[in-house]
């Protein structure tokens, strides 16, 4: 009786402290999507509010941002710029679209909730979205089609893909490098994707330009991208994403050059006023010769490659490549002078496009040109419902 009447006391003040700051957990439908080698949250734009402003909070509490541990174990994050993702997908404002899909890309440890680039691996969960929601029936009784608006490019993307039951089919042989298994093929054509952010296909107007005196090729096809040569910088190109981070001074270096090449490129005014998301920054190489191809077991094998790439993504080692940055890849492979075009193999593997080793596998992308201007590009992957209800998440 003495230890209950003594406790009884600080209970009760414990409880009229906490009356003050607790809230009702607030909650929104929702859906859960692997899309290539990323993952989201999928909003219906109907159930959010009207006023974007008031979006910024609610993505950040339903990802578990800013997250000072860097994990995002309060969210759906993953702790990877890969796994920190939003889409919201509603009605077209574009007259030969189906969809309007709109990508988010949020910061782990910090606030920032970025709107102004695409994911192309998310590209690829959006159709099936489309058709898992009933905001777009499919074409026939086994495949669909869904024209998809971009608004943070302005751009389309056509994506296609078998149906069941009129439902988008998670079951099928393909299989993308990064992903475990198998699943239905996913076709995504990028329609006239140049200039999506900055107008122009090559945006500072050069085929390369200087800085920090190592030369680089800039160019905007699906999302702004800077592409260097690893042995410009000293490096490897087919370290692995730990290497690269581990290296004393590789990231620095490469965020300074992504930083001048976005104001050249016209993104931001000053360095410091350039976006975490774009542009892209990826170093290229030319494939090792077969013999040193497993020299370590700790390298990926990257054989049978037309190009070695090793990308960023909002300044983490990206552990494949961001199919943005692939897109444009395949795009400068096919200008002459390019950093790119410079490192690839002479003979491609594939005619249908340009073979990407990266740090999980290898990634085939084609590009379509017409009279010298880039008309689609085209790479195939795969997605996957993982959940769809209410997600729950606490108000700022």
């Amino acid at each position: 009786m003495l230890k209950s009447s003594f406790r009884l006391p600080l209970l009760s003040a414990a409880r009229r402290r906490l009356g003050t700051a607790t809230k009702k957990q607030l909650s929104l439908p929702a859906a859960y999507y692997r899309g290539g080698t990323s993952r989201a949250v999928f909003f219906n734009q109907s159930d959010l509010p009207s006023n974007r402003a008031d979006w910024d909070p609610i993505f950040r509490g339903v990802i578990g941002s800013p997250d000072p541990y860097g994990r995002q174990l309060d969210g759906l994050g993953g702790g990877i710029s890969s796994l920190s993702k939003v889409c919201v997908v509603g009605k077209p404002t574009h007259p030969e679209a189906d969809v309007d899909y709109t990508f988010v890309s949020l910061g782990v440890k910090n606030r920032d909730v970025d709107y102004s680039s695409n994911c192309g691996n998310m590209s690829s969960a959006v159709g099936p979205y489309a058709i898992d929601q009933q905001l777009v029936a499919p074409q026939d009784s086994e495949w669909a089609t869904v024209r998809i608006h971009n608004t943070n490019t302005g751009k389309l993307i056509n994506a296609s893909f078998p149906v069941v039951e009129g439902e988008a089919a998670s079951s099928g042989d393909f299989a993308i490098d990064g992903v475990a298994g198998t699943a239905a093929r996913i076709q995504l054509d990028f329609i006239d994707p140049s200039g999506a952010v900055t107008g122009k296909l090559l945006p500072t107007g050069n085929v390369q330009d200087t800085f920090d005196g190592v030369p680089v090729t800039c160019i905007d096809v699906a999302n702004p991208c800077v592409f260097v040569c690893a042995d410009d910088l000293g490096v490897a190109g087919n370290l692995t994403p730990d290497e690269i981070t581990a290296h004393p001074d590789l990231l620095p270096r490469l965020d300074s050059i992504r930083r001048q090449a976005g104001v050249k490129m016209g993104i931001a005014e000053t360095a410091s006023q350039v976006p975490g998301s774009i542009p892209k920054i990826c170093m290229v190489a030319k494939p090792p010769p077969s013999a040193d191809a497993n020299a370590s077991e700790n390298k990926q094998t990257e054989q049978d490659v037309d190009l070695v790439v090793r990308s960023l993504s909002v300044g983490q080692p990206h552990k494949a490549v961001p199919i943005t940055v692939a897109l444009a890849l395949s795009c400068a492979a096919r200008v002459d002078g390019t950093t790119v075009a410079k490192s690839k193999t002479e003979t491609q593997i594939d005619g249908a496009g340009i073979t990407i080793g990266h740090a999980s596998g290898n990634l085939l992308v084609g590009a379509q040109f017409e009279g010298g201007e880039l008309k689609a590009a085209t790479v195939f992957r795969t997605a996957r419902r993982l959940f769809e209800g209410r997600i729950y998440y606490k108000s700022e």
